[in-house]
């Protein structure tokens, strides 16, 4: 009965936890603001300017602006949470648990003496720099007062006087100003502290000012051989997907007419699985080794281990003592534990069935294993195009996103990245592949007909536990 609610809560918090799609949107609008820099000067090279128009639309710093006013969104959102969760950590470590019934002096405001996590300050950074990104992007769209005041109001920013981003809010203010002013380090804080084209417009306006010609000459070359390099990968990366995608659409209607001309005998021949076990362990299984021991037992020894640290006043609150590495290598641990624990359930619950039937477990595939890869790529991107259109029709972008991913993102970390990967793309398919598709799906084949122990698999599978983050 406790599973029930769980699951509830588990789909609920998935719908409602809003999705990365926007930050990694970032790195292809990043790529097509180089492409807005191509130009054509030879009759022969007008076919560049047809696909720059084809990839780009009409207005792409707008496009860009956009964006990136809606990730600065998303931050703010991320930033106020960080707040809060210090605010209360600070209140905790302040009045001990021992001591609540005791009379106790008035605190300070939280505000004032809380000292900011590292996530609050890792957020702000992040802040920062898209505020100085939007900066340009606004002043390049002839919007000199609307950059400045941006610039101006990340100067004011809290722990300023730490982050090279408000001293370079500095410079671009003198750059832009009128009339303009050219700083001592202005050329050293641009090149370190921009990347891609947004280095490129900086340098673009000093270099003007300056009225270095050459160093000009040689940044503008320099750009439209990026540009231009990006167009093909921009175009190799859209027309890819584009063709896969209609292979995808042939692929599942040719199944599906072989589907509707395949006689029941053949299908029930093909589809038959030898079951030796009954619905009671497939329940012990599911409700012991997945979901009790990923969202009850797992996360509560972590929690009372961790609550009895801070009885002893050691803090152990990720969000609040370690980065994006830590982070990543604590999910990978947790993950790990959970899934050996699931696997080790599992394995106890079938060994007195052994020997197993056939096909049973197998870790060899079929000699044409890759092309039934690929086809199942081929047939997956159809589909994923349109669950992706229906998310952002009927929930905006909400709808199960992983916070590891999020911070790994921003932070930038190739390592966290690395255990991050290795967290998505091997322990995680491992153990599903075992317990889901291994497992729960032929099983439930021996009371369910085929489409429907894919569908109650596949829901139990969406209820999976969260990243304890």
């Amino acid at each position: 009965m406790v599973i029930v609610p769980l699951l509830g809560l588990s789909l609920w918090s998935s719908l409602t936890e809003p999705q990365i799609t926007d930050r990694l949107q970032l790195y292809q609008t990043d790529l097509l603001l180089h492409v807005s820099e191509l130009k054509a000067d030879r009759p022969e090279e007008a076919n560049l300017l047809a696909a720059r128009q084809a990839v780009l639309g009409d207005n792409p710093l707008k496009t860009a602006l956009e964006q990136y006013e809606e990730v600065r969104k998303s931050a703010t959102e991320s930033l106020q949470k960080f707040q809060a969760q210090s605010q209360r950590e600070a209140q905790n470590r302040r009045i001990p648990p021992t001591e609540t019934a005791k009379p106790i002096a008035p605190t300070p405001p939280l505000d004032a003496a809380a000292p900011d996590s590292a996530d609050v300050l890792k957020q702000q950074v992040l802040l920062n720099q898209l505020d100085l990104r939007i900066g340009l992007l606004q002043a390049q769209q002839g919007n000199g007062p609307t950059a400045l005041e941006t610039w101006t109001q990340l100067k004011q920013a809290p722990n300023g006087s730490s982050d090279p981003s408000v001293a370079l809010a500095d410079v671009l203010i003198n750059l832009w100003q009128e009339p303009a002013q050219i700083l001592p380090n202005a050329e050293e804080l641009l090149q370190k502290n921009l990347e891609g084209w947004f280095r490129y417009v900086g340098l673009s306006r000093l270099y003007q000012l300056q009225q270095r010609t050459d160093s000009l000459i040689t940044l503008q070359a320099e750009e439209q051989q990026i540009a231009q390099q990006t167009l093909i990968k921009l175009a190799a990366v859209s027309t890819v997907p584009a063709i896969g995608a209609l292979i995808g659409v042939a692929l599942i209607i040719g199944l599906g007419i072989r589907w509707l001309n395949r006689s029941a005998a053949s299908a029930a021949e093909t589809l038959d699985w030898q079951v030796p076990w009954n619905w009671e362990v497939i329940a012990w299984v599911l409700v012991v080794g997945f979901f009790f021991a990923g969202q009850i037992a797992i996360p509560g020894i972590l929690g009372l281990g961790s609550r009895f640290l801070n009885q002893l006043g050691v803090s152990v609150s990720l969000a609040a003592t370690v980065g994006g590495r830590a982070k990543a290598f604590y999910t990978l641990t947790y993950y790990l534990l959970m899934s050996g624990t699931g696997l080790f359930v599992l394995y106890r619950a079938v060994k007195p069935f052994s020997p197993l039937p056939p096909d049973w477990f197998r870790l060899t595939g079929k000699r044409n294993w890759f092309l039934w890869g690929l086809g199942g790529y081929f047939i997956a991107l159809p589909l994923m195009f349109a669950v992706s259109l229906l998310n952002q029709r009927f929930w905006q972008g909400q709808g199960g996103s992983n916070p590891l991913l999020q911070i790994v993102l921003e932070e930038g970390d190739p390592v966290a990245l690395l255990i991050f990967f290795l967290t998505a793309a091997v322990a995680a398919p491992i153990f599903e592949e075992l317990l889901f598709r291994g497992f729960l799906l032929p099983s439930l084949t021996r009371y369910l007909p085929v489409w429907g122990a894919i569908v109650a698999s596949g829901f139990c599978f969406c209820t999976g536990p969260p990243q304890p983050l």
